[in-house]
């Protein structure tokens, strides 16, 4: 399965209005990327059922103190994932992905954490599992791992999304490491997206119910689609997000535009949710550009 020929139209006007708007804004977009960094780390973390609050996050990695006790190891998860956001943003730009890059980014994400498993693939007696999924022998790691990164490099055909869906169903498959594993899963995604030009997208921790399904369907049946939606869904929502900003716009929340515009608001949550209107979240919040003119019926 493949994504949709409208939704591939979609992307491709995103990506060429994104392209012309970008140039001579480096800074702009600069301050963007780092101004989401909190909210990247605070959502994947959350996946994996860190406790933090996107507030506790971003008193964290501003070096400011925490109002309740938090574990030592939260604080690090937190340190840690935003050290390699902000490394995959120069280096994906200078080369593709590897097996070492791959096993430098998980030394990255563990270090002080567990230095024991840090920076390595599981060895021998080392088996995990995922729910009632039982990840490949060990043994069998290095070479699938290798697999992956061939099957993705050496497809000139498929879809991007499609592509990168794949590569990302089949690392947490394999899923190489003791821990850590979806914080890489997801950190590769976004280093694929920025090779080719694309802002980092964010996977949600609201979302983690469609995230999750989208494993079992393919452990399941092979069905690459509900990954591949949520991929494209969050990339449209970043495109959405930096076109805005590189317009220049008024932002505002997307419940205050639909009270100005006597729009029905569960309609735009709505369609904000499907990005059949251009809008965006910041700290969870739904926005949109006040310029925002639409037509036709909410959906």
């Amino acid at each position: 399965m493949s994504t949709t020929a409208p939704l591939r139209k979609r992307l491709q006007s995103l990506r060429s209005e994104y392209e012309s708007l970008r140039k001579g804004k480096d800074s702009l977009l600069r301050l963007i990327d780092e101004a989401e960094v909190p909210e990247s780390v605070y959502n994947s973390n959350a996946i994996e059922n860190s406790t933090l609050t996107l507030k506790e996050t971003e008193k964290i990695l501003l070096e400011m103190e925490v109002s309740r006790n938090v574990s030592l190891r939260e604080v690090f998860e937190a340190k840690n994932l935003a050290r390699i956001t902000e490394y995959i943003r120069d280096k994906a730009a200078q080369e593709d992905l590897t097996k070492d890059s791959i096993l430098l980014l998980h030394r990255m994400l563990m270090g002080n954490i567990n230095d024991n498993i840090a920076g390595r693939f599981r060895t021998s007696g080392e088996y995990v599992r995922v729910g009632t999924h039982i990840a490949p022998a060990p043994e069998q790691v290095e070479p699938m791992i290798e697999k992956i990164l061939d099957d993705y490099y050496s497809n000139l055909e498929s879809y991007f999304v499609d592509k990168i869906a794949v590569s990302h169903l089949n690392f947490e498959t394999v899923h190489p490491f003791i821990d850590g594993n979806g914080r890489i899963g997801r950190v590769i995604i976004n280093y694929q997206l920025l090779r080719m030009g694309f802002p980092c997208i964010i996977i949600r921790d609201k979302e983690k119910k469609e995230y999750y399904r989208s494993f079992n369907a393919y452990h399941d049946a092979g069905n690459t689609k509900p990954m591949e939606k949520v991929v494209a869904l969050a990339l449209m929502e970043a495109l959405h997000k930096r076109i805005a900003y590189l317009k220049g716009e008024e932002i505002i929340a997307l419940s205050g535009y639909a009270g100005k515009h006597n729009k029905s608001a569960p309609a735009l949550l709505n369609a904000a949710r499907r990005q059949n209107i251009p809008a965006f979240r910041e700290k969870g919040i739904w926005k949109i550009g006040a310029g925002f003119k639409h037509k036709g019926a909410l959906s």
